[in-house]
């Protein structure tokens, strides 16, 4: 275990590198923080924390900078959550208000993220498997063709076209979207094939076969949609951090490109609290130089989709976790808001 002095001289390592991008020496460490001790034992302290291996001396450099295992003690010991300001919450309460439908909430979550971090933001779209359904319509278009929506809780809409076996008339359309609804309206997808199964025994012989291929689109619906998706923005915030990646940044876009790596760098959205994955931490190789910060987000305290920043290790942690907790709430007011 180290010292509580040898952790304030860790934390001091941190955000003197995280603020300045120069690796830090023993005599800047005294005069910019009251370590209150001499030039001499804070150069002992760090030959200490250099030898457990929590800095590093860069090969042109006199000074040192924080490794792997230097930034996860500080995220998981040293660093709170930095809050947002009053104007910063106003901003972000502003700037998300005005979105019209679930594409432009993750659209303006994207945008905002990125700029409030300056780093690489992505945004999952909420998952059905984890939402409920808050409506189906049913709008008949011809005798025999109906249009079906469903709207989930998160305020995602999927529209599908039915063409029916037979013509059905606008009382039993009616009657279908009334007893749809008692039986499914704020039920979750998983439970829909069972509570939905006997329902063409309610009907007239006559009508049982529309009203099977209407529950058959409504299923095959909820399946196709269970596919992940995700946004990501501020890829173009990477070029200013050039030097903080070894040899070039084009395995950390090439990693990006790939769906699935961010999906895994997410996480799972069962485990919804905030995640801080550093440099080596991250198992895709070509992100081993950056680190994930990631939350879960969603309405009624459960979360249903996950966001976050990916950026350099050299990273302002207690700012970034702030900002992408911060977004997370709003987002999450916004989901049970609409």
């Amino acid at each position: 275990m180290l010292s509580e002095r040898r952790l304030e001289v860790l934390r001091a390592i941190v955000q003197d590198y995280v603020g300045t991008e120069e690796p830090v020496g023993s005599k800047a460490l005294t005069e910019r923080h009251r370590l209150g001790v001499s030039p001499a034992t804070v150069r002992n302290d760090m030959a200490v924390l250099e030898d457990e291996g929590y800095i590093a001396q860069p090969h042109t450099s006199a000074g040192r900078i924080p490794t792997d295992k230097g930034y996860r003690l500080f995220v998981d010991k040293l660093a709170g959550v930095k809050p947002m300001t009053a104007p910063e919450r106003r901003a972000i309460h502003h700037f998300l208000d005005g979105a019209v439908d679930l594409d432009d909430v993750v659209g303006r979550t994207v945008r905002l993220l990125a700029q409030l971090t300056r780093q690489v933001a992505v945004v999952q779209y909420p998952s059905l498997t984890r939402s409920t359904v808050r409506h189906v319509e049913l709008l008949s278009l011809a005798p025999a063709r109906l249009m079906l929506v469903l709207i989930t809780d998160t305020g995602r809409v999927e529209q599908r076209m039915v063409d029916c076996p037979a013509p059905i008339g606008e009382v039993s359309v009616a009657d279908l979207r009334a007893r749809l609804n008692s039986r499914v309206a704020g039920r979750r997808f998983a439970d829909v094939p069972q509570l939905v199964q006997d329902l063409p025994d309610a009907f007239e012989s006559e009508d049982r076969g529309t009203v099977s291929t209407v529950l058959s689109t409504l299923l095959e619906t909820l399946v196709e949609e269970t596919e992940e998706r995700l946004m990501i923005g501020g890829t173009a915030n990477l070029t200013r951090f050039g030097h903080d990646f070894p040899l070039t940044i084009r395995p950390v876009l090439e990693a990006l490109e790939e769906q699935v790596v961010l999906l895994k760098l997410l996480g799972e959205v069962n485990d919804s609290g905030m995640a801080v994955r550093i440099g080596h931490e991250n198992a895709h190789e070509g992100l081993n130089s950056t680190s994930v910060v990631s939350v879960g987000y969603g309405s009624g305290g459960e979360a249903v989709a996950k966001l976050g920043v990916v950026g350099p290790t050299r990273m302002d942690y207690p700012g970034t976790m702030g900002a992408v907790r911060a977004v997370a709430r709003y987002v999450g007011q916004i989901l049970a808001e609409s």
